[in-house]
């Protein structure tokens, strides 16, 4: 299995990184998990005109990345699910493939395009703090699935 996180972060280093590669090989005992940042110039250029611009310019940074297999997109209005339940996201599927967006969330067309919309929280977390969340419930959802204690 392959699991794919897609986001729009500039590539540059980051405190976190060390947390992601170690979720990451915690997770390829599972599936192989590549972590793909996305920032063109369209990106920040859209950022100084606005939301909807910048939302365009997500999609535009994202959609040639779209149909590579399961594709699930994180969202603030996208259902709450449990660790059971995102587990079963990761469940007999060959491709997943997560989105993360930027700081003004998805245009709705892109959603449309999603096989699932979740949310990790009710809070609002910088796309940083969201993929190591993600990370971690892509580790947690693989031990669920093989019945490893980690979960417990």
């Amino acid at each position: 299995m392959e699991v794919t996180l897609y986001s729009i972060a500039k590539k540059e280093r980051s405190i976190y990184d060390p947390l992601y590669k170690e979720l990451i090989k915690m997770s390829s005992r599972f599936a192989k998990v590549n972590d793909v940042e996305i920032f063109g110039k369209n990106v920040t250029k859209a950022h100084t005109i606005g939301e909807e611009a910048a939302k365009q310019a997500y999609t535009e940074s994202l959609e040639p990345y779209l149909n590579r297999g399961y594709s699930i997109a994180l969202h603030p209005d996208g259902k709450l699910i449990d660790s059971f339940e995102f587990s079963k996201l990761l469940s007999d599927k060959m491709s997943v493939q997560f989105y993360i967006g930027g700081a003004f969330g998805f245009e709705d067309a892109f959603l449309r395009r999603c096989d699932k919309v979740i949310s990790l929280s009710p809070l609002t977390m910088s796309h940083k703090i969201a993929k190591a969340v993600l990370l971690e419930q892509i580790y947690r959802g693989f031990t669920i699935l093989n019945n490893h204690p980690y979960h417990k």
